[in-house]
């Protein structure tokens, strides 16, 4: 059996764009992106930590090291810049896999960097 675990968290990252004008997806600094293990256009969960609005969309890479979090498409309808985070990413493993799985988990300070 298959079961959905999580793989790579984002916690506390800040809005610094919102963008509805865009089609649609996640900007994050390309270190975020690295170092969490999140792909480009990997499919993410995104909770406001503020506002509760959750959303699905995919990761794209931002400048590296620009602190860049900005939310696109309809979505940007539902944040504020300045909002608080949490980008989850999710994969499928086997039973075998899931024991002693350990997700690559992520925190962020106020400028986007990695504490």
């Amino acid at each position: 059996m298959l079961r959905e675990i999580l793989r790579a968290k984002i916690h506390g990252a800040k809005v610094t764009e919102a963008n509805v004008d865009y089609t649609g997806s996640i900007t994050i600094d390309e270190r975020l992106l690295d170092e969490s293990g999140i792909n480009q256009y990997e499919k993410v969960l995104v909770g406001d930590m503020g506002n509760g609005a959750r959303f699905t969309t995919y990761a794209i890479a931002g400048k590296r090291d620009s602190g860049v979090v900005c939310v696109n498409g309809a979505a940007a309808k539902l944040v504020e810049v300045g909002d608080k985070l949490i980008i989850l990413c999710f994969g499928l493993m086997n039973d075998d896999e899931v024991e002693g799985h350990k997700p690559k988990i992520i925190y962020v300070d106020g400028k986007n960097k990695i504490k």
